[in-house]
């Protein structure tokens, strides 16, 4: 994949610079393939031309400082702006439409949900902006997306990071298979922290079950 190669000899010369700016860039609205730039980040560092928590460092930092950024565009903007605008960087009238209908039905949620989905990332922040979301509840989704997203991203090129033809068939189709992958660990955790806040209750359904008599 072209693009794939460009990227790894991009970041092989210029280093983190291209990591952070790059999805930085992504984050605030510049349609950048900011995931497959992750990606290769963490194929370099399987490779150990990159140190892998400075890889996801720079790489969390881009996803923040770059919603930041949309979220003031959009806040200040306004609709006619990022539409008189955006036009330059391929955010058409109906793809912004359908960023709004999302935003609207999942609120604060979609902040994170859109950091898994390509083709909402690069709205994510600036429909934020424009809706007049609060800052502090943006800003919370906004830092545990771009965590979450960065890390795993950063991750799959480094465990995949052997086989580029392997990698190559994950791009494009890593942020379903990372979202997958956090909601079923968000969904083992909140089943933890139930069963640990009911573990008495539980404790006495199980001796009330063991002592009902068989039939």
């Amino acid at each position: 994949m072209q693009t794939l190669d460009q990227i790894l000899a991009l970041i092989a010369q210029y280093g983190y610079l291209v990591i952070l700016l790059g999805v930085m860039l992504e984050s605030a609205g510049v349609p950048i393939p900011g995931e497959t730039i992750l990606i290769a980040a963490g194929v370099l560092v399987q490779q150990g031309h990159l140190d892998l928590g400075d890889a996801i460092l720079f790489g969390i930092l881009g996803a923040v400082v770059g919603d930041q950024i949309g979220y003031w565009v959009g806040r200040e903007g306004g609709r006619p702006f990022v539409l008189r605008w955006g036009r330059y960087v391929l955010i058409t009238p109906e793809r912004l439409a359908r960023a709004e209908r999302f935003f609207s039905r999942h609120g604060g949620k979609a902040v994170f949900l859109a950091r898994f989905v390509a083709g909402l990332r690069v709205f994510g922040a600036l429909v934020a902006g424009m809706s007049r979301m609060h800052w502090r509840t943006f800003f919370f989704y906004n830092a545990l997306g771009g965590a979450l997203w960065a890390t795993a991203a950063v991750l799959v090129g480094y465990f995949l990071g052997g086989s580029l033809d392997l990698v190559e068939r994950w791009v494009g189709r890593a942020s379903l298979v990372l979202f997958g992958l956090i909601a079923v660990a968000a969904a083992f955790y909140f089943a933890y922290r139930w069963v640990a806040g009911h573990r008495a209750q539980l404790t006495t359904y199980g001796q009330a079950a063991l002592a009902y008599p068989p039939l």
